[in-house]
């Protein structure tokens, strides 16, 4: 999900500047067939799918083929069920039997003339006028039967007799069902291809991409996008050179082939491609990377084929292909430590390489792709004349955070108490994404209380669900309460008293997700570095907890698992990617990636600097838990206080804490971030 939503509250209007017949769309949008004529995009009932009124008539026909069938087929009317002892016997014995067919058990026989047979029960008589069947009971002799009909003169046929059956008949009923099968699929195949076009396989190469015409009363605009300026700044040329192509084309400028956008997920890299087409007034081809690949070799390059031919049709035009890296990874084995891919995922990038090249001069389509990772997309994707530009998409920091709940909440009623600054400013690093389900959240929990409007506390409640888990029912001992509580002070009371560490937002024993305990700390502002003395600062808070038990239990449990692993990967930054070890340097050892590659540039270390990051990991720890645990020893009144307060209270929210703790409160006023040194933005928060 991305910030912002599909809804304009401008004036701007527009059409295309190649206007085609539509049909509405239920986004708003307004939907075009191809430009070649063969079809509507998938939103719309798929091609190879008859009409409701064709397949009732097909059924209809198929009906009256069968019903044809079995007159011509049908033999004559059955023969009358007649008993072999007495009519049958009798029958022969009088000398009335023509000839009988047996097959097993059963005979079929002729009379000379009419026979009536009366049934012994007092049942109605039946005229048998001439044809018959009977069945030989089993205990009696097939051999006693033969010699009594070879005594009468009985002819005995050596095959059934003819069922009536005619030779078209039997044809049809051998071959038609199987005819008719086989033309209906063919039926299918030729409505798939579009009428035959380009063979049986024709239709698995058209392109699957969604078109959409971004000139509707609701299309997506810059104004509905928010906290990407710097993104949007960049693709503002885009949509002045689609609207405005003369003013750069007459100098001699041509418009890049590419623009690849980049970021995290959630931060709104399709709704900035959704944005630029409804700016534009340009139509919209919208297709994910993995769409182009199929089992079958050689349809990808086919549906990168289409596509192009399309958007070039209906220029001016934007091609957006989501999650490039699907099939646009480095053709080598070697970059990012990943593996080359399959010569069918190969084929189709070779095919849009060829396509990004073979753009003629004035041709007003431009790619737009997104990716999660560019490190591992293909050099000859990147280099100029294909993907020109790279932009990158980051989360918003604290004012679009304002504005991309401003966009959210336009169809939200918000209460009176509801601050936008006060919510955005406690959800640092959140994304686009984030805040959309943010304020979704918000609106559950105030339907679920019956409020008339959205609230502040429905907004805190839901920002503990999405960052501490929702609270689950879990019935603990008063031992495990008791050691939560100390443990989630040990937290708090480290957080309180350590400079540079982030400031407590809440301390809670009621369980949440995968934990018992909760200690909430943010930042007061977003922060794009971090000091060392910063940095130790997280080691310690994540050891309070731990620490805590050792001062007060004199043993650990395990509840301190996510605590290990969360100060473990920050002091390894600290030798390994960060330079902060005297001992190391200023050396690139690892990249902090939680999948283990390696970043380009970087090799592997050596076992001995590898043995070196650890013993420097384990100082720094060490140093780190030993001062956390004198501080403790040297509070233990504080404490004490802070996890009697949590026994009985459960949870404390800042000012509680601070006053229970005897601690003054954190200054609230934000500080400027120093913008000379990024990294990524951390967010403490413990279990």
């Amino acid at each position: 999900m991305t910030p912002g939503s599909a809804s304009d509250q401008s004036s701007e209007k527009g059409t295309s500047p190649k206007a085609t017949p539509t049909t509405p769309h239920p986004s708003g949008w307004r939907v075009d067939p191809a430009p070649d004529g063969r079809g509507a995009p998938p939103q719309q009932k798929p091609p190879f799918i008859p009409r409701s009124g064709t397949f009732i008539w097909i059924l209809v026909g198929l009906l009256a083929l069968n019903v044809v069938i079995a007159i011509i087929t049908s033999g004559p009317e059955s023969r009358p069920q007649v008993p072999y002892q007495p009519f049958f016997v009798e029958q022969v014995t009088a000398d009335n039997v023509r000839d009988i067919s047996s097959t097993g058990d059963s005979i079929e026989g002729t009379l000379k003339k009419e026979a009536t047979y009366t049934p012994p029960d007092g049942g109605d008589a039946v005229e048998v006028s001439e044809d018959f069947k009977t069945e030989v009971p089993s205990f009696i002799d097939s051999k006693a039967v033969t010699e009594l009909l070879t005594e009468h003169n009985v002819v005995i046929n050596a095959s059934p007799p003819d069922s009536g059956r005619s030779v078209l008949g039997t044809i049809l009923l051998a071959f038609l069902p199987t005819l008719l099968i086989i033309g209906f699929f063919l039926w299918l195949i030729r409505k798939q291809t579009g009428g035959g076009r380009g063979g049986i396989l024709g239709g698995f190469g058209r392109s699957t991409a969604r078109r959409v015409e971004a000139d509707g009363k609701d299309r997506v605009t810059f104004k509905d996008v928010a906290g990407i300026d710097e993104a949007e700044e960049e693709l503002e040329e885009i949509v002045d050179f689609l609207k405005n192509p003369q003013r750069y084309t007459r100098l001699g400028a041509r418009i890049p082939h590419g623009v690849l956008l980049y970021g995290p997920p959630g931060t709104g890299k399709t709704l900035l491609a959704r944005a630029v087409a409804g700016q534009a007034h340009a139509a919209y081809f919208h297709i994910s990377a993995s769409e182009f690949v199929e089992a079958i070799v050689g349809v990808g390059a086919s549906r990168v084929r289409d596509l192009f031919k399309q958007a070039k049709a209906a220029a001016p035009a934007i091609v957006f292909i989501d999650e490039l890296d699907a099939i646009g990874r480095s053709r080598s084995g070697n970059v990012a430590g990943l593996s080359g891919g399959n010569d069918e995922r190969e084929q189709t990038l070779n095919q849009i390489l060829t396509e990004m090249d073979g753009f003629e001069p004035g041709t007003d389509v431009i790619v737009l792709g997104a990716t999660n990772r560019p490190e591992v997309l293909d050099p000859a994707l990147l280099r100029p004349g294909r993907f020109d530009r790279r932009i990158a998409v980051n989360p918003p920091d604290r004012n679009g955070r304002v504005a991309i709940l401003a966009i959210h909440t336009r169809d939200v009623t918000l209460a009176d108490d509801v601050d936008l600054e006060r919510i955005a400013a406690s959800i640092p690093g959140s994304t686009g994404a984030d805040i959309a389900l943010l304020v979704n959240e918000a609106a559950l929990f105030a339907a679920r209380r019956d409020h008339a409007k959205v609230e502040q506390r429905d907004f805190t409640d839901a920002i503990e669900k999405i960052l501490l888990g929702a609270e689950r029912q879990v019935v603990m001992t008063d031992a495990d309460r008791r050691r939560t509580a100390y443990h989630e002070s040990g937290h708090a009371l480290v957080g309180m008293l350590t400079p540079g560490a982030d400031p407590v937002r809440k301390i809670s024993i009621i369980p949440r997700g995968q934990a018992l305990g909760v200690t909430l700390s943010t930042p007061d502002s977003d922060r794009y570095n971090y000091r060392r003395e910063d940095l130790v600062a997280k080691i310690k808070v994540a050891l309070g907890g731990r620490a805590a038990e050792l001062v007060v239990f004199d043993e650990i449990s395990t509840g301190a698992e996510s605590d290990i692993q969360n100060l473990t990967q920050v002091a390894r930054g600290m030798v390994g990617r960060w330079g902060m070890s005297d001992a190391v340097g200023p050396i690139a050892v690892t990249d902090g990636r939680q999948d283990g590659m390696l970043l380009p540039g970087t090799v592997p270390a050596s076992e001995p600097t590898q043995e070196l990051v650890d013993k420097e990991v384990r100082r720094i720890v060490d140093e780190a838990e030993d001062e956390v645990i004198e501080l403790l020893r040297q509070e233990r009144h504080r404490l004490e206080r802070l996890a009697m307060a949590l026994l009985e209270r459960e949870t404390l929210d800042q000012p509680e804490a601070y006053e229970v703790a005897g601690v003054p409160l954190p200054d609230e006023e934000p500080s400027e971030p120093d913008p000379t040194v990024t990294t990524a933005t951390s967010r403490a928060g413990d279990d």
